[in-house]
């Protein structure tokens, strides 16, 4: 059996290691049914920074495939990766293609395979945040409309596939990101010098991450937040912010500076999980790194006005404040002051074994 997984952004890269290590456990235990993995990066994400340092930091196999998309408009890229990705299947005729998220590389990834007749699935299956100005938005609904097998990490997200008439392939798994969290964060504490190089103190500190369209391709979005990032600064928080590459030009342009604001590049996986693990706070616009906060039991103020994470919100763990001011003051000052919801009964960690899950029902679908 050969499946093509299809990534391209680091969210995806985290995604697809728990798969790819399921996949080496598979091909031991049944060496009449094996599985060959070819990976084929899009190049939507390319430098050191947001590319390779996590394919070296998650023992990521080197992809077979890289189409050096790069950077550039939704619809260039989607159509550069599309054209792409269509000249490797033809070549590699896979029985699956396997896509993760809700990227630009996660939409292209299932039109070129639906285009072919070749079946598609969706890891992270169902999230809705219900605001179709986000691309991210279009990237699941659509995905999810071409997909054969839908992995949902959740029950809402398996709900809200229920609502769109999709029921049929539709499976709820443990979220392969939370795999991945388990897997690495110790290892993470242990390799990781980020604190001490940047003089941070454990629970002394807020963590940030910017990179969402509504927040970086508006100045007046990003003047907003960072001026309530300054008040905190002012007010005696230290702030660390690994600026995301689409961030970078119109951060610079604003020239915050403050003693207590850390402006750096963006970071690896593992001083990621070490920053948001020993945070006092977190601020995001990222939905990947609400569900980390969630997981690691610390605070989030996510600067949007909805999230496809709701259980973080219902249980308290995260606020919900957009890019005002005023609403992100008072959310991170309450937010630390909280004391939310403990999580029940230790779900995930019944749930950590999402990855072997999908890959059998894949596996059985070639019999």
């Amino acid at each position: 059996m050969k499946i093509l997984v299809v990534v391209g952004a680091r969210p995806q890269f985290i995604k697809a290691a728990p798969i790819s290590r399921a996949v080496e456990r598979w091909n031991r235990e049944h060496l009449d049914r094996r599985i060959d993995e070819i990976v084929v990066h899009t190049g939507q994400h390319y430098d050191y920074e947001m590319s390779t340092v996590f394919f070296e930091e998650l023992a990521l196999a080197e992809p077979r495939y890289h189409l050096g998309v790069g950077s550039g408009t939704h619809a260039y890229q989607t159509g550069e990766m599309l054209k792409g990705i269509e000249v490797i299947l033809v070549k590699e005729k896979p029985d699956i293609v396997v896509v993760y998220g809700d990227t630009n590389s996660t939409l292209a990834g299932a039109m070129a395979a639906a285009k072919l007749s070749v079946p598609v699935a969706h890891v992270e299956a169902g999230l809705r945040s219900f605001n179709r100005k986000m691309p991210e938005e279009i990237n699941r609904v659509l995905t999810d409309h071409l997909s054969t097998w839908l992995f949902c990490p959740t029950e809402p997200a398996l709900k809200n596939l229920e609502r769109e008439g999709i029921t049929r392939g539709v499976y709820q798994v443990a979220d392969v990101m939370y795999e991945s969290l388990i897997h690495y964060s110790e290892r993470a504490e242990k390799m990781s010098m980020i604190l001490d190089q940047h003089r941070l103190a454990t629970k002394q500190y807020a963590v940030m991450t910017v990179h969402r369209a509504e927040n970086t391709e508006s100045t007046e979005q990003l003047e907003r937040i960072m001026a309530a990032v300054m008040w905190l600064a002012d007010h005696g928080w230290r702030l660390i912010f690994p600026v995301h590459p689409r961030t970078r030009k119109l951060v610079d342009s604003l020239r915050p500076a403050h003693e207590n604001l850390l402006l750096i590049n963006p970071v690896s996986y593992l001083d990621m999980l070490k920053l948001e693990r020993n945070a006092r706070l977190i601020l995001t616009d990222s939905g990947g790194i609400q569900k980390e906060a969630y997981w690691f039991r610390v605070p989030c103020v996510t600067l949007r006005e909805e999230t496809e994470w709701v259980e973080t919100v219902e249980r308290g763990w995260n606020r919900l404040v957009g890019a005002n001011t005023d609403r992100i003051i008072k959310g991170s000052l309450e937010a630390v002051e909280a004391r939310p919801t403990e999580l029940a009964g230790g779900e995930e960690m019944t749930l950590t074994e999402g990855s072997a899950v999908i890959v059998a029902v894949l596996a059985d679908s070639a019999r």
